[in-house]
């Protein structure tokens, strides 16, 4: 694959994490003896991208930097910036740390399974197509319900993916886009955004390329899932 000059990537890792009944943050509780954000960290540090930007709590710097990005020797953080009230908050930070870049992409750091095949395809995907996103098709048939929790339409299971993490752009794309959300949010025009992709379209009117993550990609959001995630990484 033809390597862009710079690529970066932000890792998210300032979320609380309610629905893992813990004290802990999510990222911080221990995966078969490391930090859930260590795999995500490693699997970044691993490949192709240049340089990583990690976006925590304001109160966690410090212990990301020493607890985390010292003790494992992570090279390619080269900074950790405090992330904001919401993820796209979050995002908007991290991307104003990288300064320039030629690509970046967006990674959950509560996605533990990453791999550097996915990082690797998200990548290309970007410099083909500007705008790509790992993503798998949905297994289940999914139900659109109304307002009184009563099924009102089954979309075609064939048209529909799970989108995931990493998400990778043009850096100066996602950082227009971005700046364009923001300017707009200080206008009191809000926009619910759950991903960057939902950014890239809104507010560039871009298509997103989606391709192949995995079905192992999962995000840690409830205990069961770190049970799932421990198995996983064991091959038990």
């Amino acid at each position: 694959m033809p390597q862009p000059n710079k690529t970066a990537a932000v890792i998210l890792a300032a979320g609380f994490g309610r629905r893992m009944n813990s004290t802990l943050q999510k990222q911080y509780m221990l995966l078969l003896g490391y930090p859930v954000l260590y795999y995500s960290l490693k699997a970044f540090e691993e490949s192709e991208i240049s340089s990583i930007v990690l976006v925590t709590g304001e109160n966690e710097i410090d212990y990301c930097q020493k607890k985390i990005v010292d003790t494992y020797g992570f090279s390619k953080v080269t900074h950790i910036v405090p992330g904001g009230a919401e993820r796209y908050h979050s995002v908007f930070c991290g991307l104003k740390a990288i300064g320039e870049a030629d690509y970046v992409l967006i990674h959950d750091g509560a996605r533990p399974l990453v791999t550097g095949e996915i990082i690797t395809r998200c990548l290309k995907g970007a410099m083909e197509h500007e705008a790509a996103i790992a993503a798998m098709p949905v297994k289940d048939t999914i139900k659109i319900a109304d307002d009184e929790g009563f099924s009102k339409y089954t979309p075609p299971r064939d048209k529909l993916w799970q989108v995931q993490t990493p998400q990778a752009f043009s850096f100066p794309l996602i950082v227009h886009a971005y700046e364009q959300l923001i300017a707009e949010e200080e206008q009191g025009i809000e926009h619910h955004v759950t991903d960057d992709a939902m950014v890239a379209e809104l507010m560039c009117g871009r298509s997103v390329k989606l391709v192949e993550g995995s079905y192992e990609n999962s995000k840690i959001t409830t205990p069961e899932d770190l049970w799932i995630a421990e198995r996983l990484l064991s091959g038990t």
